[in-house]
C-alpha cells in the first residue's frame, strides 16, 4: 500500500501491515519509497540508473540489480556450511511404527457422539493424574533491585517474575552452582541465561581458575535482536551462543562441553514440541560419559536441610528422599554416567505439538492410545488458554502461533467455556506426564508445578527434574 509522496514529508510511502503503519525511513529526492521498498514502484530506479530487485534467497528484502551476485555470496539467508555439532534430524524421533506421518482430524469435522467418545477416552486415561497442580510461587533475590526499578513496565514485570520463579527453583533443588553448564533452551535474547549468570556473580565469591568452572550455552534457531550476550564477557564463565534448531542438535560435539561439566537444562516457555526435542538433545545426545571436574562440589543448602529432614522439598509437599534412598524413579548417581545434573524448563502451547517428536510415546501406547488421540488431545489442550485469552490481556510471553478458530469454538454449545478449560489442562496434564515417564525411564524423578500466578501469565506450568536418589530429587507428578 503506498501514499502519495507529497503527503509523507519525505518518508517512505510504503505500508507496513503487520505494524498498521507505514515506513518510517527517508527516501531519496523525488523517490516514493526507501531503498529497502524501492521494488514496490517497478518506475523508480536508485542513482545511477540501478534497479532494485527482491533477493531471490530471501525476498523480505531487495538489493540493486547489478550487485546481485555479489549479494548472494555474503546473503544471510544462504547455505551456510553446517557446523560439527550438527546432525540432521538426531532428536527428531520417528512419525510412528512404520515412519509415516498421519493426517491431522480437525476437531471441527468430529460429530457430537465422537467428541463424547474422545471425553471418556481422556477421563480414563488421565486416572491418577491430580485434579490441579501444586503452586509453588518462589522468588530469588538477585532480582529485587530489578524488579523495583520504575522504569519497568507491566510487560518487563510479568517476565521478571516467571524468570524470578525459576530462577528460585533451579536454588531449591540445588541446580543453581557453579561446576556445571547450563544450556538454555529456546535462548531468545538470552535473559534468563543472564539472570543465572547474575545470580551466581553476585552471590559466589570468584573461584580459583583451575577450581569450579561455569559455562553459559544459548540454544537458539533463529536470529535474534537485543541479545544480551554481551554482559557475559566476565572472566568467570565460559559463554557460546548456538543458532541452530534443537531438532539437529547433538551436545556430545559441541566444542564448549569439552570440559565435561554436568548439564543443567533450563528454558522459559519452550514452546509445543521444542521442549519434547530438548529433552531427546539433554538425554539422548548428550550420553558421552562425563567425569566431574575439580572437587566435589557442595550441595545447596536448602538441599542438605532437605536431606536432613528438616525442612519439606521445595517443590511438592512430600519430604525429599536422602541420597541413600531408592526412589520410584529408579536409581541414577548425578555425578555417574549421565551427565546431566537436572532441568528446570517453563511450558507452553501443547497445541503445537508433534506425534513424532513427542518424548511420551510408550507411555501412550501403554494406555492403549496412538497418535491419532494424541492428536486430538493437543488439539483440546487450546481450551486450557483460549477462552481467557480472548477475554483479557494476561499473557505476556514471547510470540506464539494463533489458535485456530475452528479449536477455539468447536461444537458451539456442546461444552461450557469452564468445561472447556477443565478439559483444556487435562489434556495439557496428560501430555506432560508421558514427558515425566521418559525422565522416570532415564533415572529422573520429575515434577510439575505451578510456579507463577494465571495473572503473569496462562502458561504456568513448571516441568523440573533431578536424578532419582539425590537429596533434591522431586517427587513425581503421580504424587
Amino acid at each position: 500500500m503506498a501514499a502519495p509522496a507529497s503527503d509523507r514529508c519525505g518518508k517512505c510511502a510504503f505500508f507496513v501491515d503487520k505494524k498498521k503503519r507505514f515506513c518510517k525511513m527517508l527516501v531519496a529526492k523525488g523517490h516514493k519509497f526507501c531503498g529497502e521498498h524501492a521494488n514496490m514502484d517497478t518506475n523508480v530506479y536508485e542513482a545511477g540508473g540501478r534497479r532494485r530487485i527482491a533477493c531471490p534467497l530471501d525476498p523480505k528484502h531487495t538489493v540493486s540489480e547489478d550487485k546481485l551476485d555479489k549479494h548472494l555470496k555474503k546473503c544471510n539467508s544462504r547455505d551456510k556450511p553446517k557446523a560439527v555439532y550438527y546432525v540432521e534430524n538426531i532428536n527428531a524421533g520417528s512419525a510412528d511404527q512404520n515412519g509415516q506421518t498421519l493426517p491431522q482430524v480437525s476437531l471441527c469435522e468430529r460429530s457430537a457422539t465422537q467428541l463424547r467418545h474422545l471425553l471418556d477416552t481422556l477421563n480414563t486415561a488421565s486416572k491418577g493424574l491430580p485434579f490441579e497442580l501444586e503452586e509453588h510461587f518462589v522468588s530469588h533475590a538477585v532480582f529485587q533491585e530489578e524488579a523495583n526499578n520504575p522504569k519497568n513496565g507491566d510487560s518487563a514485570h510479568k517476565h521478571l517474575k516467571q524468570q524470578s520463579s525459576i530462577l528460585g527453583h533451579l536454588e531449591a533443588l540445588g541446580l543453581l552452582g557453579r561446576g556445571r553448564c547450563f544450556v538454555e533452551f529456546g535462548a531468545g535474547r538470552g535473559k534468563l541465561s543472564h539472570w543465572i549468570h547474575r545470580a551466581l556473580r553476585e552471590q559466589t565469591p570468584p573461584p580459583p581458575p583451575a577450581r569450579e568452572h561455569l559455562q553459559m550455552l544459548l540454544v537458539e534457531r533463529s536470529s535474534t535482536r537485543f541479545k544480551v550476550d554481551g554482559k557475559h564477557q566476565d572472566a568467570d564463565v565460559e559463554f557460546a551462543r548456538l543458532q541452530i534448531d534443537i531438532q539437529h542438535l547433538d551436545l556430545s560435539k559441541v566444542p564448549l562441553l569439552g570440559r565435561q561439566l554436568p548439564l543443567v537444562g533450563v528454558g522459559k516457555h519452550l514452546c509445543g514440541a521444542a521442549t519434547d526435542l530438548a529433552l531427546r538433545c539433554l538425554f539422548q545426545t548428550s550420553s558421552t560419559p562425563r567425569q566431574q571436574a575439580g572437587p566435589p562440589r557442595k550441595r545447596h543448602k536448602a538441599s542438605r536441610d532437605s536431606a536432613a529432614g528438616d525442612a519439606p522439598d521445595p517443590c511438592g509437599s512430600r519430604p525429599a528422599r536422602g541420597p541413600s534412598e531408592q526412589g520410584p524413579c529408579g536409581s541414577s548417581d548425578p555425578f555417574g554416567p549421565s551427565p546431566v545434573l537436572g532441568l528446570a524448563v517453563a511450558l507452553c502451547c501443547h497445541h503445537r505439538c508433534e506425534w513424532r517428536h513427542y518424548v511420551g510415546q510408550k507411555f501412550f501406547f501403554d494406555l492403549g492410545l496412538g497418535p491419532t488421540e494424541f492428536s486430538s488431545f493437543c488439539r483440546m489442550s487450546s481450551w486450557a488458554t483460549c477462552g481467557l485469552r480472548a477475554a483479557s490481556d494476561q499473557r505476556a510471553d514471547e510470540e506464539h502461533e494463533p489458535l485456530m478458530a475452528e479449536e477455539t469454538d468447536v461444537a458451539p454449545g456442546f461444552l461450557s467455556p469452564g468445561e472447556r478449560e477443565r478439559i483444556g489442562r487435562r489434556c495439557k496434564l496428560l501430555i506432560d506426564a508421558g514427558r515425566i515417564e521418559f525422565l522416570r525411564s532415564k533415572g529422573f524423578c520429575g515434577r510439575l508445578t505451578r510456579y507463577v500466578s494465571a495473572q503473569v501469565t496462562l502458561e504456568n506450568v513448571l516441568m523440573t527434574a533431578t536424578p532419582a536418589g539425590s537429596s533434591s530429587a522431586a517427587s513425581d507428578v503421580y504424587s
